[in-house]
């Protein structure tokens, strides 16, 4: 009893379920009363009316579960959150589960290591494992019984683990230095900034010599530049001209008008020079045979069926 911790004054949760012998749990509270006197309390909860119990939160000093001689008990995840809930900050769970040595799948007695995983999950920190023991041969019967479970790897294991000293869902204001921090910068001496400070009425101080701006720029900066000099240096480049995208430098505008001067130059030329004054005064085989007069240097498109019938 001396494992368990409890003491004169404390509220203890013993938890029982089906397999619990009444003869050892009705002794296991008697025991318990003696130790926590007049001002604790021992309360005496079935494992599945726990949850609809509706205990209040923080409601005991320490739960006992599964802990009575005989008891088969496992616990569920929302069985150990509960008994975490109703559990005061700082105080001790104590349960005592079947566990398997080795990992069986869809089994639904849990290993060790997963059973502190549990309890860790559920809320509570510290958590250990305390004692190991096989299984007598009338707990292996138990085990048949009431769960229908039978392996040869079970073992029962009791385990601890403790709230912490804070509620769920607590706060607490952190407490923040308002001092001022050196930013770490030397100190500007007063007179230095006042040297370089120049405000509007120091313009007009006749003892102040401004510089012209002019006098910053010689000959060279008065150059206009070549043109060719602007170019980057890739645009143009290659055996054909090309611009590059969004030129700047003119060579852009400057096949522009090459290309102009081509299309213009490409248009046919006349023999005897009257091909625009229309058919009355054109060759036998002048290409603008059959098409209206036109001014001389008008751009004129031929058809194929007028440069086949020529």
């Amino acid at each position: 009893m001396a494992d368990f911790g409890v003491s004169a004054g404390q509220i203890v949760a013993v938890i029982w379920d089906k397999s619990s012998l009444a003869e050892a749990l009705k002794d296991l509270v008697d025991k318990l009363q003696a130790l926590t006197g007049d001002e604790g309390r021992v309360s005496v909860e079935n494992i599945n009316q726990l949850l609809q119990s509706a205990h209040k939160e923080s409601s005991f000093d320490i739960v006992l579960s599964g802990v009575i001689p005989g008891s088969i008990t496992l616990h569920s995840a929302e069985i150990l959150a509960e008994m975490a809930r109703i559990l005061r900050p700082g105080g001790c769970l104590f349960l005592k589960e079947l566990v398997e040595t080795a990992v069986v799948n869809n089994s639904k007695v849990k290993t060790a290591s997963k059973l502190c995983s549990a309890l860790t999950l559920s809320g509570l920190v510290e958590v250990k494992e305390l004692q190991r023991k096989p299984l007598s041969p009338e707990e292996i019967q138990s085990v048949r019984e009431h769960l229908g479970y039978h392996s040869d790897s079970l073992l029962s294991v009791q385990i601890t683990g403790k709230k912490p000293n804070f509620e769920v869902g607590s706060s607490s204001q952190l407490k923040l230095s308002t001092a001022k921090k050196s930013s770490g910068k030397p100190a500007v001496d007063p007179a230095a900034a006042k040297l370089w400070t120049l405000s509007a009425n120091d313009m007009e101080d006749e003892s102040v010599d401004l510089i012209d701006s002019d006098e910053l720029l010689d000959a060279e900066d008065l150059k206009k530049p070549d043109p060719a000099s602007l170019r980057a240096p890739s645009c143009g480049e290659g055996k054909k001209r090309k611009a590059c995208k969004n030129c700047t430098c003119g060579l852009a505008e400057e096949l522009e008008k090459e290309k102009s001067r081509d299309q213009t130059s490409s248009q046919p030329k006349s023999a005897c020079g009257n091909c625009y004054l229309g058919d009355a005064f054109r060759c036998a085989s002048c290409p603008y045979l059959g098409m209206p007069a036109f001014k001389p240097g008008e751009k004129v498109l031929l058809s194929d069926s007028n440069l086949h019938d020529a």
